[in-house]
């Protein structure tokens, strides 16, 4: 079975290339390789989810899935003297990331290899960004909501990009059982930005 990006060690030969992108008006240099997700550019999902998210000013942001870094960096550029942690399964990706940090002058990140939310066990956030896996199937991007609802303070927001094709009623479903109500923040070619916030005093 060939490997995709979400695999603990991408066994594919390597092909660095670099990436020019503007993102919320800002220009980033990002190098990718072989064996990541979207390798030839930042793809257009992560694209309308970088768009949209909505983050305070000082915020604690975690990038469940981050890839070479788009999302994250992005993220933690707009969050000022905020902080991004940002996960991902893939070593190549992992290291990729902390290349495009230091690349764009970003310092105040946290990069670490993390099956879903292994690394940030008992830690909490203002704010959870992911544009899930879906080659890892269903149960693995259910699972990001459900652990995301465990990783967020009162008032935190979840903020997920997901094609229609590849699931997103689903998805709204799921996220309305774990977070109550959900929003569907913005859509544009097939993809939708969905936004779920964790109530306050909630007994769950």
């Amino acid at each position: 079975m060939p490997q995709h990006y979400y695999s603990n060690q991408p066994e594919s030969e390597h092909d660095r290339r670099t990436i020019d992108e503007q993102l919320r008006g800002l220009n980033y240099r990002f190098i990718s390789d072989a064996g990541v997700f979207s390798k030839k550019g930042v793809d257009f999902g992560s694209k309308v989810l970088i768009e949209a998210m909505d983050l305070p000013v000082g915020a604690e942001v975690l990038d469940v899935g981050c890839g070479y870094g788009p999302i994250g960096l992005t993220a933690a550029r707009l969050v000022e003297n905020g902080h991004v942690t940002m996960l991902d399964l893939n070593t190549r990706a992992i290291e990729l990331a902390k290349e495009n940090a230091q690349l764009n002058g970003i310092t105040n990140v946290s990069i670490m290899e993390s099956d879903l939310f292994a690394a940030v066990k008992g830690r909490s956030f203002d704010v959870i960004l992911s544009n899930p896996p879906i080659r890892a199937g269903k149960e693995t991007v259910h699972a990001i909501f459900e652990q995301a609802y465990d990783h967020l303070r009162e008032g935190g927001a979840l903020w997920i990009v997901i094609q229609k094709k590849q699931g997103a009623p689903s998805a709204k479903e799921k996220l309305e059982k774990c977070f109550g109500e959900v929003q569907e923040v913005t859509k544009e070619k097939g993809y939708r930005i969905f936004k779920a916030v964790k109530p306050w005093n909630n007994p769950q």
